[in-house]
């Protein structure tokens, strides 16, 4: 098959590497424009325009795909399908409508639930016991249309890092196994009555509350690890909880329990045994204590 195809993260990039690995040709790749990052603030081309062009694939980048000039260029690539994974972009009908087949959607959830941005997050915010990746033929509304094929997993104790690469993969082998279907595949519409909606993570968000239950804290450290990260206050200093467990014992919520941060909450207690200082890199709790030690009695924020 001639495929556009459409990403940005590192979510997208083992989709465009399956696709091309089997053998169809990607006649271009549309990806967001470079950012400046680093301390530098040099631009940086997007992970899924790294790899298009280590496989000397037409990039493209436009700002927006609302004019009519930049719909008539895709529409001249002729393709037989765009395939959309995580791009950033709203598409208009003109460009929903220009391949052959349409417009098909990676997204990495069982839908109708999780519609929008951050899936992922809210499925273990949630407390989901299973996820997945959806196939979908897309329209013009936020995810809602028909699907044709879905591949499941569990979320075990998985962080939002960890679940998103593995979502990546299946949603790669997913979409490659559709492609070679796609003529026999019967598309199903979804139930809106069982949609719910991912919203894009607010950092506000991010900062622990520890009258919460220690499951529902726990929940938060692994929907935003590794970004934007859980986090409270520990003397004036914000500290990142990147992973942590549930302890059972009980006291006034932010309140540490013993010597090795065992923090009360509403209910049950938090231990962290991952966790990142302003500016600092990643840490077991065990070296953070070593250098900083913090006895029971004392109070997060």
């Amino acid at each position: 098959m001639r495929i556009v195809f459409m990403g940005t993260p590192e979510f997208a990039v083992p989709s465009l590497v399956a696709l091309h690995e089997a053998g169809h040709t990607i006649v271009a790749a549309y990806t967001q424009p470079p950012r400046p990052a680093g301390r530098g603030k040099k631009l940086q081309p997007s992970p899924v325009q790294r790899e298009a062009e280590n496989r000397d694939i037409p990039v493209r980048h436009p700002v927006s795909l609302k004019n009519a000039e930049a719909q008539a260029e895709f529409a001249a690539l002729e393709a037989d399908v765009a395939v959309v994974a995580a791009y950033g972009l709203i598409l208009p009908q003109a460009v929903l409508d220009a391949p052959k087949y349409g417009c098909l959607n990676v997204h990495a959830s069982l839908l109708p639930r999780w519609r929008g941005a951050a899936p992922i997050q809210r499925a273990i915010l949630a407390g989901d016991m299973v996820t997945g990746v959806t196939i979908m033929q897309m329209e013009a509304g936020l995810d809602t249309g028909p699907m044709l094929a879905t591949a499941r997993t569990p979320t075990d104790d998985k962080t939002a890092g960890e679940l998103t690469e593995e979502l990546a993969e299946i949603g790669a082998q997913l979409m490659a196994g559709t492609l070679e279907d796609l003529t026999v595949l019967h598309p199903v519409a979804q139930d809106d009555a069982e949609a719910s909606y991912a919203p894009k993570v607010d950092k506000a968000e991010a900062r622990i509350d520890w009258s919460q239950g220690a499951e529902a804290i726990e929940r938060q450290v692994r929907a935003f690890a590794p970004f934007p990260g859980a986090w409270f206050e520990l003397d004036g200093e914000r500290i990142k909880v990147l992973k942590a467990q549930v302890i059972a014992r009980e006291s006034k919520a932010g309140t540490t329990l013993d010597d090795a941060l065992t923090i009360a909450c509403g209910y049950a207690a938090l231990r962290p045994t991952r966790i990142q200082r302003a500016g600092k890199p990643a840490m077991d709790v065990d070296a953070f204590l070593r250098g900083k030690a913090v006895p029971a009695g004392a109070s997060v924020g």
